[in-house]
């Protein structure tokens, strides 16, 4: 296994998640090539997605079918939100865009979490490289992540 996902593996265990990490034999960088490469539907997959409120990092985790509403974003943390860049993910996560897991960062993120990927029995999200997932549940999600659960989707 990847030693990044390797470490990531270890960060899984010490919180207690349990599920193991599994290296896909093709690229799951994005959410549809996960679903292709897992055999399960683009909305089961969790893009962990990195913007900045203000100047300070934030984390939201969204279905893989869905786009994120920056607007509904900044009327949760009360200002306003832009993407982050590649740079800028790697120092808040630790991790590079295409692995960014949803957990095990290098700083604290504030994790806002679509409530539409509350309705799945079964989640993969990045586990560190653009060929590392793991399972989870929403609500171990949620644990994991101590992540607020919103409306965060663009809506049709």
């Amino acid at each position: 296994m990847h030693p990044t996902a390797e470490r990531f593996q270890e960060k899984l265990r010490e919180l207690g998640a349990a599920g193991e990490v599994r290296e896909l034999p093709n690229s799951s960088h994005t959410a549809t090539e996960a679903a292709v490469e897992l055999g399960t539907t683009v909305d089961r997959i969790v893009k962990s997605l990195v913007f900045l409120a203000g100047q300070k990092p934030l984390m939201v985790l969204c279905s893989g079918v869905n786009q994120v509403d920056t607007d509904k974003v900044a009327g949760v943390v009360g200002e306003p939100v832009g993407r982050a860049g590649a740079k800028t993910v790697r120092e808040a996560t630790g991790y590079a865009i295409g692995g960014v897991p949803p957990v095990g960062h290098a700083h604290p993120l504030r994790i806002l979490i679509d409530r539409d990927l509350m309705t799945h029995s079964e989640l993969w999200a990045a586990a560190g490289t653009p060929n590392a997932v793991f399972p989870t549940t929403p609500d171990e999600l949620v644990a994991l992540t101590g992540g607020e659960v919103v409306d965060i989707r663009v809506d049709d």
